[in-house]
């Protein structure tokens, strides 16, 4: 049905990492160790390892973190005023004199997360500000909601669950349905679910499964859609796994945290003393503007900013996608130097843009109003947050003007701008929720950005690694393509940590651990070839 260009790294390329092949099955949904301690190896680094981290996202901060506590000299860049990238966070001043602190866009902490969750745990070993977000429920103005939480993890007892209780699958869904196709979904294996459906649009696949337009609807367009593209433009192969990854193959079961205040607070202030405390030295507002190889001294890299050039010898770029391709632009000696990286960063793929709006509204919600929905089959509309009833700076101003704080977020926006956006998703909203129709808007955040990696069909082998094509260049971020299975937030944290290991073997200290899900489905390896 599909073929490969590239293929994927595999995980015996990963320095101190076992193959794994063990797959997702009752009794055996745990977490499985991808990257093994290697306690031979010392932990600490030889005096004088410095390196320089570009990016001070979640990639850039986890591989920093993991470098400075082993005595690595990190000095970390970062374009924006605030670390954090998508996840970053920047105070604002509402016309009532009153300072929140706004985001990006709601950002859910699953719990299979354990890479991410493994960073936190040096701001907070119990995670304390992460609480239950209380639902995944999926929302429609044709269908009654559909909710994804509290299915049983391990397969097929959470697809059999599912059958059970889901109003939007039937028994012709069941008998109906392109079974030998289906079964894809619980035979996820990296090697060959790339290379047969890498090639295919996600939607060309949805439409193959022959369910209902309800269940196409409610249980996957909308899950497709919070990868930033439509399901037409995402390949099927990154369907399946992502499937796997959240649904099948998750330890943990479909069920996410978020923090109790906002990210600043409880993230990325932390995050900044903890690396000045380990010596790290972090630079914001202050951009890369270029990559020039300096091999006459030693193999080294000069890392043009403005307050002049950083020379090094480990450089982790762990930038967003387009900020990647864009410093390759400015840097062609780099592009002599490095030209396998350099033709990886000029073809990486750019999500459409996505736009956020928080709307500080005059009242609150109906009271049965879930705190996070997902949204399907509307135009503009991909989700919506109750961020009054999320963290503690909204509800204190809810509690005090007797409004609510709502968050609302089109994943890959069509609209020609963010005032057009945000009129088109109020208007949605209204559609679902009619108590908001009359609702005044006290005041208004908006944005919209392309920054987010997108993984079209045939795009399999033409994405960064986050080693090992460029000698003392490492890549992070949410864009690169990790040797297992992660997503989102856990794939940028899982690459800044093997980017940060790279550097680690490089000079002799032992690798960080690093966990992740079974890598394979329940039938992987059983199907016959199509």
């Amino acid at each position: 049905m599909g073929r490969v260009r590239g293929g994927a790294p595999r995980l015996d390329h990963v320095f101190g990492s076992p193959s794994l092949t063990s797959r997702a099955a009752p009794l055996r949904m745990r977490p499985r160790t991808v990257v093994a301690p290697d306690p031979r190896l010392p932990r600490t680094v030889p005096d004088g390892t410095e390196a320089v981290v570009v990016g001070g996202g979640i990639a850039g901060v986890s591989a920093a973190v993991v470098l400075a506590e082993r005595g690595v000299a990190v000095t970390l860049l970062e374009a924006a005023p605030t670390l954090g990238g998508r996840l970053g966070a920047w105070p604002h001043t509402l016309p009532d004199g009153t300072e929140q602190v706004v985001e990006h866009g709601f950002h859910a902490f699953f719990r299979h997360y354990y890479t991410w969750r493994a960073i936190l745990r040096r701001l907070d070993p119990e995670l304390g500000f992460l609480r239950p977000v209380g639902g995944y429920p999926v929302l429609s103005r044709t269908w009654a909601p559909e909710d994804l939480t509290g299915l049983p993890a391990a397969p097929p007892l959470n697809l059999l669950a599912l059958f059970a209780r889901s109003p939007s699958l039937g028994l012709g869904d069941l008998f109906g349905s392109d079974t030998g196709l289906a079964s894809e979904l619980l035979a996820y294996d990296r090697d060959r679910t790339t290379a047969r459906f890498d090639d295919v649009p996600a939607a060309e696949f949805l439409s193959g499964l022959g369910m209902s337009d309800r269940a196409q609807a409610m249980l996957f367009e909308a899950f497709a859609r919070s990868f930033f593209a439509q399901p037409k433009e995402l390949s099927a192969g990154e369907l399946i796994a992502m499937f796997h990854y959240y649904f099948l193959g998750n330890p943990e079961g479909i069920g996410f945290d978020a923090p109790d205040t906002d990210y600043l607070s409880c993230i990325w202030a932390p995050f900044a003393a903890y690396l000045d405390k380990h010596g790290a030295t972090v630079r914001t507002g202050s951009p890369a503007r270029s990559l020039v190889p300096a091999f006459a001294d030693a193999h080294r890299w000069r890392v043009a900013t403005d307050d002049g050039a950083l020379t090094t010898r480990h450089v982790v770029l762990a930038t967003e996608p387009g900020a990647l391709r864009d410093l390759f632009a400015a840097s062609p000696e780099a592009v002599s130097a490095a030209p396998r990286l350099a033709a990886k960063a000029a073809q990486v793929a750019v999500a459409p843009p996505f736009a956020v709006t928080r709307l500080w509204l005059d009242r609150d919600v109906a009271p049965e109003r879930p705190t996070f929905s997902a949204v399907s089959r509307e135009p503009t509309l991909d989700s919506v947050t109750v961020y009054s009833r999320l963290e503690r700076p909204s509800a204190q101003w809810a509690a005090r003007t007797g409004g609510s704080v709502v968050e609302l977020h089109s994943y890959a926006c069509t609209a020609p701008d963010v005032d057009a956006a945000t009129a088109r998703m109020r208007a949605e909203l209204a559609a679902l929720w009619p108590e908001t129709a009359d609702a005044q808007v006290v005041h208004l955040q908006q944005r919209m950005e392309a920054t987010a990696p997108t993984f079209p069909p045939g795009g399999a082998g033409s994405r960064p690694l986050p080693s090992g094509e460029a000698r003392g260049i490492r890549v992070g971020g949410d864009h690169v393509e990790t040797p297992f299975l992660t997503g989102l937030m856990e794939r940028a944290a899982a690459s800044g940590v093997l980017a940060a290991n790279d550097v680690l073997a490089e000079v002799g200290a032992g690798p960080e651990p690093i966990r992740g899900v079974p890598q394979r489905g329940l039938l992987a390896g059983l199907l016959g070839r199509r």
